[in-house]
C-alpha cells in the first residue's frame, strides 16, 4: 500500500520501517490526513504476518513540531460556529475531535506488535506524544534534539496521552514540571530520565532501533500489566500527597490562576494515576475538551501560535517585491546595542561593518560580540568553530567607505536628532544606490528622521529591544516617503536574524513604547495615590505582568524617563506630561540620583550578589500611605491591563498598527503584556468590546479620563464588533470611525 506523506519498508527481519516525510513541508506536521494514513499503516503492519516490529522515525531535519496550523483553526471555528445553535452537539463533535489522536496512540500502543520511536531532531507536542505511546525510543545524540510537551505555552496541554503516559514513565514531579513549564529536555536528559532507551549518533539511529527489536522490545505497555506501579508512587503516599500540595502552592505563585491549562494538567496527573490507562484517557479528553473552550486557549493558541508563525513567514511582506539577499549588514554605532544587533546579524552568516568614531570603540563594539559568544560556548549554545566564524564575519573600522557596497546599513546611535542628521549623510555618501538604509530608533519618528536622507524611499526604522540577542521582537517602522521595497528588506533581514516582526506606522514612540509608558505612567499614578511600591508590582505580576512596571522601568533606566518627559514637554508641551509624574521623577534622579538599575539604585536597590533587590524604602516616604488591607486587588489589576488595552486601541483607530496580530505579537513579545489573554487586543475582543467598554468607563469615573473608551471602541460596543472582524487581517478592513 502507498501512502501520501509515509513510505513504509519492511526488511528481511521482519521489521517495518515507517518513516514520516510529508511532500511540500519543511517539517512534519500532524494534519486529518496524516491520522487517517497512520490508522491505516497500524492496521497494515497488524495484518502482515511478516512484520515482527516497527521503527518509526522522520524523514526530515526534524522529527516533528506537533499540530497543524489549520487543523487547530478548523476546530476553534467549529466551536465557534456551532457553540450557538447547538452548545451540546458542538461540544461532543469537540469531544470526538479532541480524542482523535489519543485512541489512535492508544490503537498503537495495543496493537500486538512492539514499535520503537526513532527521534532524530525536534520532537514536539503530539510527536512526543505518539513518541511516548511506542513501546520504546531511541534517540539522535545531534544538539537538534529536543523532546517536550510545550502545549501549555499555547494555552492547552498535552491532550492526546502526555498527561497519563509521561507521570507512568518518568517521576510524577519531573513530569509535572516539564509540562507545566512547557520545558524540553535533551536526548542525554531524556535518557537519563528513562524517556529513551538509547542514545546513538545520528548515522546509527534507526539501525539501533532495529537492532533494539531483534533484542527484544516487550509490545505490552507497563501500565497494561497488573500490578504497576507510577515511578513517583501512588497519590496517597505521603511523598504524593506532598507533591500535588507543593504542585499546586507552585503553579499558584507562578501563575497566578490566570493559566486553566497549567491547573488542569495536575488534576489530570493527580486524578490520572488513581485509575487505569484508559480511564485516565478519558480524564484527559474531558479536561481537554474543557480547556479548547476557553477564552484563554482561543486567544493564546491564535496570537502565540497561528499568528506568530504567519509573521515569521512574511504575512506583512508586500507582495510583488522579489526577495532580497542580503549579504552585507553595515552597522554604525558600536555601543552595546548596535554592537548586538552585529552580533545577531553573524550569527544568521551575514557579514557585518560595525562602524564608529574611531578604531577603539568599533574594536570594543566588537568585543562585545566575542564576549556574547564566550557566554553561548559556556551554555553548550554554540561550539568553537561556529563562534570563531561567527566573529570572523564581524569587521570593525572607523572608515565609512567600508560600507559602501553593504545591502543594508542600520544606524545605532544615540537618540539625537542631530547625530542621527551626521550620521545618515555620511552614509548615503557612499552607499550603492539600491541599499536600504534603517535607523534603530526607540522614540523619534522616522517621517522627521528621513528629511535628512536624499532618498526617503529608501529610509526605514528597524527598532531592536534589548538585550537584542534574547529579545525576540523587532518593530519595523514605516515613515510616510518609505517605500515596499524598504519594507521587503527590512522584513527579509529581520526573518534572516530570526526575529519576529510588526510593521508600525510613524508615530510619537511607535507601539511598543507607546504601550509601556502607559504601563509606567499608571504605577505613577498609583505612587501619587499612595498604594505602597511593593504592592504596586506584586499585584501587576498577577495580573500576569512578567515584571512589576516599577522594576521595568528601573530596567530601562529612570533617567530615560526623565528625558523622555522633558522632550515630550519640549515637543508638546507642557500639558504633555501629568506635573505629578514629572515632580517624582525629577525628585528620583536629581535630589536622589536614583537613576535605575545601572546606577545600583532606581525604584529598587540593587545590593552586591548574592544579594537581592528591594524595593527602596523611600518611597512610601514621598507620599501619604494607603492601608493595603483596603485596596481592591482586582481593581489594580484591571487598571494596568485596561490602560495598556486601551492605548493598543488608539494605535489601531489611529492607523498606527493595522493588523491585530501584530497589536498582540507586539504587546507580548515586547514587553510581556498578560500573554494568557492572547495579547492587547485578544484581551478586549475576548472580554467583548461592549464588557471592555464598561469596565473603562467605570475606571474613567474612579481614576481619570486617561481610562476614557476611544470614539472607536463605544461604536463597537453598540455594534457588537471585534478588533479581529473590523480588522480582519485574512480579507476586507473596515474603516476606522
Amino acid at each position: 500500500m502507498s501512502y501520501v506523506n509515509f513510505k513504509v519498508e519492511t526488511d528481511a527481519d521482519g521489521i517495518a520501517l515507517v518513516t514520516w516525510d510529508m511532500p511540500g513541508k519543511s517539517m512534519n506536521v500532524f494534519t486529518v490526513e496524516v491520522m487517517d494514513e497512520l490508522d491505516k499503516i497500524i492496521d497494515a503492519t497488524v495484518a502482515d504476518a511478516n512484520v515482527k516490529g516497527v521503527v518509526f522515525t522522520s524523514g526530515k531535519n526534524a522529527f516533528s513540531g506537533g499540530a497543524d496550523l489549520t487543523m487547530l483553526k478548523g476546530m476553534f471555528e467549529t466551536i465557534e460556529r456551532e457553540r450557538a445553535a447547538d452548545p451540546a452537539g458542538a461540544a461532543q463533535k469537540l469531544f470526538d475531535a479532541a480524542g482523535r489522536m489519543t485512541w489512535l496512540y492508544r490503537k498503537i500502543e495495543t496493537n500486538g506488535k512492539p514499535w520503537v520511536s526513532a527521534i532524530n531532531g525536534t520532537c514536539m507536542g503530539g510527536a512526543t506524544e505518539l513518541s511516548l505511546a511506542c513501546h520504546a525510543r531511541v534517540a539522535s545524540n545531534s544538539p537538534s534534539v529536543k523532546i517536550g510537551l510545550p502545549e501549555v505555552k499555547v494555552g492547552i496541554f498535552p491532550g492526546a496521552g502526555g498527561t497519563q503516559r509521561l507521570p507512568r514513565l518518568i517521576n510524577a514531579q519531573d513530569a509535572l514540571q516539564a509540562m507545566t513549564t512547557g520545558s524540553s529536555f535533551s536526548a542525554s536528559r531524556a535518557k537519563a530520565l528513562g524517556l529513551v532507551a538509547e542514545v546513538v549518533e545520528p548515522e546509527n539511529l534507526v539501525s539501533a532501533a532495529k537492532e533494539l527489536l531483534k533484542k527484544g522490545v516487550d509490545p505490552v505497555a507497563p501500565w497494561d500489566k497488573k500490578g504497576f506501579k507510577a515511578p513517583g508512587g501512588a497519590v496517597w503516599t505521603p511523598n504524593g500527597i506532598q507533591l500535588f500540595s507543593a504542585a499546586n502552592g507552585i503553579l499558584r505563585r507562578e501563575t497566578a490562576g490566570n493559566y486553566p491549562a497549567a491547573l488542569a494538567i495536575v488534576k489530570c496527573v493527580y486524578e490520572g494515576l488513581q485509575v487505569p490507562i484508559d480511564t485516565g484517557l478519558r480524564i484527559e479528553q474531558r479536561y481537554f475538551t474543557n480547556i479548547l473552550q476557553t477564552t484563554e486557549a482561543f486567544s493564546m493558541i491564535r496570537s502565540l501560535f497561528v499568528s506568530l508563525q504567519e509573521l515569521n513567514k512574511g504575512a506583512r511582506r508586500p507582495a510583488g517585491v522579489e526577495k532580497s539577499e542580503i549579504k552585507k549588514v553595515g552597522i554604525v554605532g558600536a555601543g552595546f546595542m548596535g554592537a548586538s544587533i552585529g552580533y545577531v546579524t553573524a550569527a544568521a552568516g551575514i557579514q557585518v561593518v560595525l562602524i564608529d568614531r574611531d578604531m577603539e570603540a568599533a574594536n570594543k563594539g566588537k568585543a562585545t560580540s566575542e564576549g556574547l559568544v564566550t557566554e553561548a560556548q559556556k551554555k553548550g549554545k554554540l561550539g568553537k568553530e561556529e563562534g570563531e566564524k561567527l566573529l570572523s564575519l564581524i569587521t570593525p573600522t572607523a572608515d565609512y567607505a567600508d560600507i559602501a557596497d553593504c545591502d543594508l546599513v542600520i544606524e545605532a546611535v544615540f537618540e539625537d536628532r542631530g547625530i542621527k542628521k551626521a550620521v545618515t549623510e555620511q552614509v548615503e555618501a557612499v552607499l550603492k544606490p539600491g541599499a536600504i538604509f534603517a535607523s534603530n530608533t526607540s522614540t523619534l519618528p522616522i517621517t522627521g528622521l528621513a528629511e535628512n536622507s536624499k532618498r526617503p524611499e529608501q529610509f526605514i526604522g528597524i527598532h531592536f529591544f534589548s538585550p537584542v540577542h534574547k529579545m525576540m521582537l523587532t518593530e519595523v517602522i514605516m515613515g510616510e516617503k518609505t517605500g515596499d521595497k524598504a519594507l521587503a528588506v527590512a522584513l527579509d533581514y529581520v526573518a534572516a536574524i530570526k526575529k519576529t516582526p510588526i510593521v508600525v506606522n510613524d508615530t510619537r514612540g511607535f507601539y511598543v513604547n507607546r504601550c509601556v509608558l502607559r504601563y509606567m505612567n499608571e504605577a505613577y499614578n498609583m505612587l501619587v495615590e499612595g498604594i505602597p511600591a511593593v504592592m504596586i508590582d506584586n499585584v501587576a505580576k498577577m495580573a500576569g505582568m512578567p515584571v512589576g512596571p516599577l522594576a521595568l522601568n528601573d530596567e530601562t533606566a529612570v533617567d530615560l524617563s526623565y528625558k523622555i518627559m522633558k522632550a515630550m514637554i519640549a515637543d508638546l508641551g507642557e500639558k504633555s506630561v501629568d506635573p505629578r509624574h514629572m515632580s517624582l521623577i525629577t525628585h528620583m534622579v536629581e535630589k536622589e540620583g536614583r537613576l535605575g538599575r545601572k546606577a545600583g539604585k532606581g525604584f529598587y536597590d540593587y545590593p552586591a550578589k548574592p544579594a537581592k533587590k528591594s524595593m527602596w524604602p523611600g518611597l512610601k516616604d514621598l507620599f501619604p500611605q494607603q492601608d493595603p488591607d483596603k485596596i481592591d486587588v482586582t481593581t489594580i489589576k484591571q487598571r494596568f491591563l485596561v490602560t495598556i488595552a486601551l492605548e493598543a486601541a488608539r494605535t489601531m483607530e489611529e492607523g498606527i498598527v493595522t493588523d491585530p496580530r501584530e497589536a498582540d505579537i507586539g504587546s507580548i513579545l515586547g514587553f510581556g503584556f498578560a500573554p494568557y489573554t492572547g495579547g492587547a487586543i485578544s484581551y478586549i475582543d475576548g472580554m467583548g468590546v461592549k464588557k471592555f467598554v464598561e469596565l473603562a468607563e467605570k475606571l474613567a469615573a474612579s481614576y481619570g479620563p486617561h481610562f476614557k473608551p476611544t470614539p472607536l471602541l463605544l461604536e463597537m460596543a453598540k455594534t457588537g464588533d471585534t478588533f479581529y472582524a473590523r480588522f480582519n487581517p485574512y480579507g476586507e478592513k473596515k474603516q476606522a470611525a
